[in-house]
């Protein structure tokens, strides 16, 4: 087991240009030395049969697959249209360019 000293903690806050009070260092050490043993206990779990977890969330595709389905019956598509004309939805013409009919 690695043990972290006051010494190591030090560095490191003067490396990330921080400022400690000695208290606070003592703190730090003992902090950081129960996260070093916690971190080193997981390497004496056997992971061999673990799969690769790259997060905690399990994914899957929200795309439906890409198959061919019955689409919907025209004459029940058409049962609530106003006007229709060769077999097409007549809608109102939404720009007027002076041409006929439009």
């Amino acid at each position: 087991m690695t043990n972290i000293d006051v010494k190591e903690v030090k560095h490191v806050a003067l490396l990330s240009k921080l400022e400690f009070q000695e208290e606070e260092i003592s703190g730090f050490t003992k902090q950081l030395d129960a996260i070093i043993t916690m971190v080193e206990q997981l390497d004496e779990l056997d992971t061999k049969d673990v799969p690769v977890t790259t997060h905690g969330l399990e994914v899957s595709s929200v795309m439906r697959k890409d198959k061919v389905t019955p689409g919907m019956d025209r004459n029940e598509l058409f049962k609530n249209v106003k006007t229709q004309q060769d077999g097409l939805i007549k809608v109102p013409a939404m720009i007027d360019n002076g041409e006929a009919g439009a």
